[in-house]
């Protein structure tokens, strides 16, 4: 009987990652993965990635299309986010996950050694260094200059998160009305049919990772429009801070439905020139997603507080 080599984990966290992308981006079955989009979506060289698409050509995700060269997606994106459940675990996302958990819960100390690191989520130092690059790449904790990493201010409470929607309504209902902002544009084609799958029905059966994106998709999109890079990075970094705080959470996928139709309604507004009003229907969507959030924390704040119940 043949034994199947055991799959090589960063191909297998690739693969996840991979995955995913195609999930949010829903992408459709046929399309061709090439290994320069990998390498730029992923933040990582040629060789992972190749390994990557190998492990996924194993499991027939991904094939070759004669005559064509290259690997294409074997599915569309509603199968493969089913087919991702009978892939093994990625530990490294594991790990990244529980290392943005505990640091959100104050289980960590502002300097991270890479010892204690590995002694703590138990990964080789070649691993847990990975993890610890991916974090970095997501603007969450940088490497010190002499030992260990450092984490950087996060929006780990109630009061970073209102001063991050504070900021967020100063700016993105301004960026629609600058005089470079661009109203045709694939951009929001793209944002549309996220925001419409969502609605319709991907609401109930998407992962939470796939509505964190999309969500981040939208107001990135729309940032992008505004023909200003400062702006456009300004959002994406908030997006990342702010995507810390949703490791934590259980997804209210009534509330995502909700928002998307806000977002929709936004689009509407834009696509018929009105950019005004939808500036004013973007700054009342922000404010209240703010005061919501800054709410939530403040109870789950306050539950933490709480002292655990004694038998009887």
């Amino acid at each position: 009987m043949l034994i199947e080599k055991a799959a090589n984990p960063l191909h297998v966290a690739l693969a996840h990652r991979v995955i995913e992308y195609a999930c949010t981006q829903r992408l459709p079955a046929g399309h061709h993965l090439t290994e320069q989009e990998l390498v730029n979506v992923l933040g990582t060289s040629r060789s992972p990635v190749r390994g990557a698409l190998a492990y996924l050509a194993q499991k027939g995700i991904v094939g070759p299309r004669p005559p064509r060269r290259g690997l294409f997606l074997a599915h569309d994106a509603t199968a493969l986010s089913a087919m991702q459940d009978t892939l093994p675990p990625a530990d490294e996302d594991s790990v990244y996950m529980a290392l943005a958990r505990d640091k959100l819960e104050g289980r960590l100390p502002q300097v991270l050694s890479e010892t204690e690191a590995m002694r703590r989520y138990s990964l080789t130092r070649e691993r847990m260094r990975r993890v610890l690059a991916r974090a970095a790449n997501d603007g969450w904790i940088e490497q010190r200059a002499s030992k260990g990493w450092s984490f950087l201010p996060m929006i780990d409470g109630p009061e970073s998160c209102e001063e991050s929607y504070a900021l967020r309504v100063l700016l993105e209902p301004a960026a629609m009305l600058m005089p470079g902002f661009s109203i045709e544009s694939d951009v929001l084609r793209r944002i549309r049919a996220q925001q419409e799958d969502l609605v319709n029905g991907g609401y109930k059966t998407a992962s939470h990772a796939e509505m964190v994106q999309a969500n981040a998709n939208f107001h990135e999109g729309l940032a992008s429009l505004s023909g200003n890079r400062f702006i456009e990075q300004t959002i994406m970094r908030q997006n990342q801070l702010r995507r810390l705080l949703e490791f934590r959470e259980t997804a209210d996928r009534e509330r995502v439905r909700r928002q998307c139709l806000e977002h929709l309604e936004i689009l509407d507004l834009l696509e018929r020139g009105e950019r005004h009003t939808a500036a004013q229907r973007l700054t009342r969507h922000l404010e209240k997603a703010g005061r919501d959030k800054a709410a939530q924390l403040r109870k789950a704040r306050a539950q933490a507080a709480m002292p655990a119940a004694v038998p009887a």
